[in-house]
């Protein structure tokens, strides 16, 4: 026996179809997105990082904020707040104390970065394609990455005598001499991370 479905029946089972689909797929979307965990736990925020701040149930409180070139923020109520070398989670956990001890009751408070500063280094001399390399947001660099992101070393390139040269944050400027052989070959006293504005030079062969 053969089922007759009525048109209207079949049209509403569309539309509930529909609307399911619609409803699910933004928080599908949006989870997938999500920067993991792990990310935010290791970030350590820096000048020029624009941080946004929300305290739950205090949106009067909420603000986006600059890190500035001492490493500070200002915070409502609290005032400057030193963020050097702490991470966006070490910075929450900071702020909520700070929060709780003077002002609020059991603080809530979330700390995102909406947007990163830039990290530079240069990569100069026997390699393919030399120039800038911005160190990605949230990652570190070795000095294999940053020759690897400068199209590798040239057929002349002294792989035996690479140059890094480093600004200390006292204005001293230091310089090494690394073996990139050895880091490709297993050494691992030289594979540190570069950091920004370091300037990394690759000498031609002595033919």
């Amino acid at each position: 026996m053969r089922l007759s479905i009525p048109p209207f029946t079949l049209a509403k089972s569309v539309v509930l179809i529909l609307g399911s689909v619609l409803f699910f797929t933004p928080a599908i979307a949006g989870k997938r997105e999500a920067k993991p965990a792990s990310q935010l736990a290791t970030y350590k925020l820096r000048p020029m990082d624009l941080v946004r701040i929300q305290v739950f149930q205090e949106a009067e409180l909420d603000r986006e904020l600059r890190v500035s070139q001492d490493h500070t923020i200002v915070v409502p109520l609290i005032g400057v707040v030193d963020v050097r070398d702490l991470t966006v989670r070490d910075a929450e956990a900071l702020i909520t104390e700070l929060y709780q001890r003077d002002y609020l009751v059991n603080p809530q408070l979330n700390i995102t970065v909406t947007e990163y500063s830039q990290r530079n280094i240069n990569v100069l001399g026997a390699v393919n394609v030399p120039g800038s390399i911005l160190i990605p947001p949230e990652k570190n660099l070795t000095l294999l990455d940053a020759i690897a992101r400068s199209g590798g070393f040239s057929r002349l390139a002294n792989r035996n005598k690479v140059s890094l040269t480093r600004t200390k944050p006292d204005g001293q400027t230091v310089n090494f001499i690394i073996n990139a052989d050895q880091l490709v070959s297993g050494d691992t006293n030289n594979r540190s991370a570069v950091q920004d504005g370091d300037i990394i030079f690759v000498p031609e062969r002595i033919l």
